[in-house]
């Protein structure tokens, strides 16, 4: 039996038990407990009849190094990267919005020095952004930059600097990131342990 069968059938005995409390028992406290566990049985068999949804988490791109051409390439891709695996969009807006948890991104890559945009999503502590969107002093964000190159976002070093290319593409701005910064992944060694017998 599954678990959502077993507790649809608790449910059931629930709204079993309070019937048989208002049937059978007179006392008006112990009839409005009884009405009451109906309601609560109720409820829970149609809590459980709603279809329930696994959260999956993001897809992760693909990062194929012997597909970048041209910076062209690392832009694509890191636009893949700044909707999913990196998560940026889910805090950050390209144009203005007013539910805006942290600052607009349309235009940075002709703000900001590539050098900058690096320490901004691996250091983002360095240099606090303030909202300006309202009267009166400026204030903190709501939401705060996590580190993006450590879990659980953990972007690879060719992921920051593919993202850093959309972010300057996105701008209208050159493209100073170049694809032979990309690194190719590193082989792990096997390490076969040798016996005495050999």
């Amino acid at each position: 039996m599954s678990e959502v069968a077993l507790l649809q059938l608790i449910g059931l005995c629930v709204v079993g038990v309070g019937v048989a409390i208002l049937l059978f028992i007179q006392a008006r406290f112990v009839r409005v407990v009884g009405f009451v566990i109906i309601l609560l049985g109720i409820f829970a068999l149609i809590a459980l009849g709603v279809p329930q949804m696994a959260s999956l988490p993001l897809a992760e791109e693909k990062f194929d190094v012997a597909s970048i051409k041209t910076p062209a390439d690392m832009a694509t891709i890191g636009q893949k990267i700044f909707f999913s695996k990196g998560q940026c969009a889910l805090c950050h807006s390209i144009g203005p919005s007013e539910s805006a948890r942290c600052p607009d991104l349309k235009g940075i890559g002709a703000k900001l020095t590539r050098e900058f945009m690096y320490e901004s999503l691996t250091q983002p502590q360095a240099y606090i952004y303030l909202d300006y969107r309202h009267e009166g002093p400026p204030k903190q964000y709501p939401a705060r930059m996590p580190f993006i190159n450590k879990n659980p976002i953990g972007l690879t070093n060719n992921e920051i600097l593919s993202v850093i290319a959309f972010l300057q593409e996105m701008s209208g701005e050159p493209i100073t990131v170049s694809p032979s910064e990309i690194t190719q992944p590193t082989q792990t060694a096997v390490v076969i342990p040798m016996t005495h017998g050999q």
